[in-house]
């Protein structure tokens, strides 16, 4: 893929000149590091050819190197140049970023660094991490009872990661970091969770949408305040249940009910955990994707990391890699109102379905034998055309 110039935006609604014509949007890609480069390349036939089966738009990419080893070389993950370019785009669809020998002389990681750089750049408050069971998966629950399809929704900038950067240690001997719960931030989480019920088809156990408050309000006045925030906010939302819970209890609930649970929101580092014991109950974070949403720009990558002890050999799962694509698509679709770009995430999940069912598609981490290619070969002989 070549670097592209003269960008325009296309945040914007579409005129009556331009409605009947080929949208076109630039999407942004950094494979990272690990095992991002082979599930991203793995991945974009089975997104084009997606794309073109639902007809009317098309994706031009410009790719950019960002990470742990661009770090080891150069001192630098994420240049100037490539910021700009996530800035501009359209999208930017990520694949892993992170190497854990490669670290800044405190002995931090790079990959938090990059991370919430992008994020603050990007304004994006609101994280979605979808879990959902596909037939053919297996899951260590006996009973999963009417299924599980619920959405992980953590505040992206506030919360405990507000204090990455800061924080303290004082004469080796004393650590301190601080949580950070503002009304504006909660607000603009609380209300993307409950427009995002509104989209979806509620919870399985009875397909009635619901928005649960995931919390420690028992005992900080943080997580007080986030949680009275939630319920001012939902008031706005009478048509959605809204619940609340005290996060240690949900890590049961999710186990024994997760046919109960819609779409949950809570504060960041909760959201990074509970989201990650919800993917253990769908086949694994190989089936995880993720989009991270502002008020006009987005970013979208599998919700694991660059999983470096399988890098090169093949047989990582590309399948969060190709569903993170679908969200971007369903975003785009959203923004822009373009239906054809939610036809092709339609095509796009329902292909990945497709292949999930044939248990030789299955790569090693959901107990086959498939490798990367294989998995998502399948994938793009499920789509039509």
């Amino acid at each position: 893929m070549t670097r592209l110039s003269n960008r325009r935006s296309l945040h914007s609604r579409l005129t009556p000149a331009n409605a009947s014509s080929m949208r076109t949007y630039k999407i942004a890609l950094l494979p990272g590091d690990g095992i991002g480069p082979e599930i991203l390349d793995a991945s974009l036939p089975p997104i084009e050819k997606a794309v073109a089966a639902a007809g009317g738009l098309r994706l031009e990419y410009t790719r950019h190197e960002a990470g742990a080893e661009l770090f080891r070389r150069s001192g630098v993950a994420l240049p100037d140049e490539t910021l700009a370019d996530c800035l501009a785009a359209d999208a930017v669809l990520l694949a892993a970023i992170g190497m854990p020998d490669v670290r800044k002389p405190d002995g931090t990681e790079v990959q938090p660094e990059m991370m919430v750089g992008l994020r603050r750049a990007m304004g994006l408050h609101s994280a979605a991490r979808p879990v959902k069971l596909y037939p053919g998966v297996r899951t260590p629950l006996a009973d999963p009872g009417a299924g599980i399809d619920l959405v992980i929704v953590r505040e992206n900038l506030e919360g405990l990661f507000a204090s990455y950067g800061g924080g303290s240690i004082v004469e080796d001997q004393v650590a301190t970091d601080t949580i950070v719960v503002t009304r504006e931030g909660t607000a603009k989480v609380v209300d993307f969770a409950f427009r995002l019920a509104r989209r979806r088809k509620g919870r399985p156990l009875d397909g009635k949408p619901r928005v649960t408050c995931v919390d420690k309000a028992n005992v900080f006045r943080s997580f007080a305040f986030f949680r009275k925030v939630f319920f001012d906010v939902a008031k706005q939302y009478d048509d959605i249940t809204a619940d609340s819970a005290y996060v240690d209890a949900m890590c049961l609930y999710l186990l024994n009910h997760p046919d109960a649970y819609d779409v949950l929101v809570m504060e960041n580092q909760f959201g990074d955990i509970l989201s990650d014991l919800t993917g253990g109950l769908v086949g694994g974070l190989g089936m995880a994707p993720s989009g991270e949403i502002g008020a006009d720009k987005a970013l979208f990558q599998p919700s694991h990391g660059s999983a470096p002890d399988i890098a090169g050999q093949g047989v990582a799962n590309p399948a969060a890699m190709i569903l993170s694509a679908a969200m971007m698509l369903e975003w785009l679709a959203a923004e822009q109102k373009d239906p054809q770009a939610s036809e092709a995430a339609r095509l796009l999940d329902d292909a990945v379905a497709t292949a999930l069912t044939d248990p030789r598609n299955h790569t090693r981490d959901l107990g086959g034998e498939a490798t990367t290619r294989t998995f998502a070969d399948a994938v793009t002989a499920a789509l039509p055309g």
